[in-house]
């Protein structure tokens, strides 16, 4: 019997990173106008952002449903085996609880966490899992361990515009137009599974100052699990420069950091231009 790990792909965990570490990625959907893709299945980032950046179009995005678990859940006891599911914030989404509906089927066969996280972080806590996994542990207790796990979790980003936020109903048209007008980048973060915006700057480089003094007031960060970096868009440029100013304080670990693109679900609301990473914080014992 095997223990399988299952996200969905609000994680921003390509497919074949996510198979190559036995993570099953559920994609979720975005749709612009009568055309539905799945993130990352049958649109790529590439294909994603030049649409995005066309902006005849506002992208919608839909949670997974209950069905769509379902057929998830229903192959893995069929075999054999057990799951633990990590799913995004029940904060922002409904796929939470449509995978709970599912999982209720297959009592002590499918676990579901709530991660109250998405994007990049949503994906370490997976690569976690599959850490878990290798090391032997159980579904009950990868899940258990999981849950203690995910609030040592962050994720810190740079947006470049408020603007797909306030597309997406994020944000005020008012808030987004005082943005824009005193070219404000926002430092976004996750807390009590919510967006939360930390602070604003004026300029990229005083942002990736801001992030790295951010993660020393978070306890620094424990090296001994999974840190991930990502970036929206097609150009990666930002992401290099705070790579770059990292080095006086970590040397070359960011440089050897495993890099995600963000697909469509999150670039929706983020656009393109943004950079984040992806972290849990030391804890002292």
């Amino acid at each position: 019997m095997a223990v399988r790990i299952i996200t969905d792909s609000a994680c921003d965990l390509s497919q074949e990173y996510a198979s190559s570490r036995g993570i099953t990625v559920i994609p979720l959907k975005v749709r612009f106008g009568d055309e539905e893709f799945l993130d990352g299945v049958t649109i790529s980032p590439d294909a994603f952002y030049e649409r995005l950046e066309k902006k005849d179009m506002v992208p919608q995005t839909s949670q997974i449903t209950p069905y769509d678990y379902s057929g998830y859940f229903k192959e893995t006891v069929r075999a054999g085996d057990t799951a633990v599911y990590i799913a995004m914030s029940a904060g922002v989404s409904g796929s939470w609880a449509n995978a709970c509906l599912s999982a209720a089927e297959y009592p002590g066969k499918i676990f579901v966490v709530d991660s109250r996280q998405f994007c990049i972080s949503e994906g370490i806590l997976a690569e976690e899992a599959a850490r878990l996994r290798d090391q032997g542990k159980s579904a009950e207790e990868i899940a258990s361990e999981v849950e203690h796990l995910k609030d040592r979790v962050h994720v810190l980003s740079i947006f470049d515009t408020l603007e797909y936020l306030k597309l997406g109903g994020r944000l005020s048209s008012a808030a987004a137009w005082v943005g824009g007008i005193l070219s404000i980048k926002p430092v976004i973060t996750i807390e009590e599974g919510i967006v939360k915006v930390m602070g604003k700057v004026r300029s990229i480089k005083s942002g990736s100052a801001t992030l790295l003094k951010t993660i020393d007031k978070l306890g620094g960060i424990d090296w001994t699990r999974p840190v991930r970096l990502a970036y929206t868009g097609i150009n990666p440029e930002r992401l290099k420069s705070f790579i770059e100013s990292t080095k006086s304080t970590y040397g070359e670990k960011f440089a050897e950091i495993a890099i995600s693109r963000v697909g469509a679900v999150i670039g929706t609301y983020a656009g393109p231009g943004a950079y984040a990473v992806a972290f849990f914080h030391r804890c002292e014992s």
